[in-house]
């Protein structure tokens, strides 16, 4: 079964990096990530799954956006990763 991330996504944020979790108004905690690429053509989705990929040394092709293609808020699934290696990544959820 693939681990379920939620990513408040910045494209456009001048670098790729990690600002760390926060939770959303019903308590759910998703990571906050900026990208340096545009949101044209799914340039900022595409510099996400690469960024993820070498933070959590996984494949590309290990992650899959589920939702929010054109939103802020996106859901992926990522194959061969658990919450441990998530909180190794990214540090522990609120």
């Amino acid at each position: 079964m693939a681990e379920v991330l939620a990513v408040r996504l910045t494209p456009r944020g001048g670098r790729d990096g990690v600002d760390g979790w926060a939770l959303d108004a019903d308590g759910r905690a998703y990571l906050k990530v900026r990208v340096a690429s545009p949101p044209v053509d799914g340039a900022a989705n595409t510099a996400l799954v690469a960024f993820l990929a070498k933070s959590l040394k996984i494949p590309r092709s290990a992650i899959r956006l589920a939702a929010g293609e054109t939103a802020r808020l996106k859901r992926l699934e990522l194959d061969g990763v658990g919450p441990d290696d998530l909180t190794r990544a990214f540090g522990p959820r609120p």
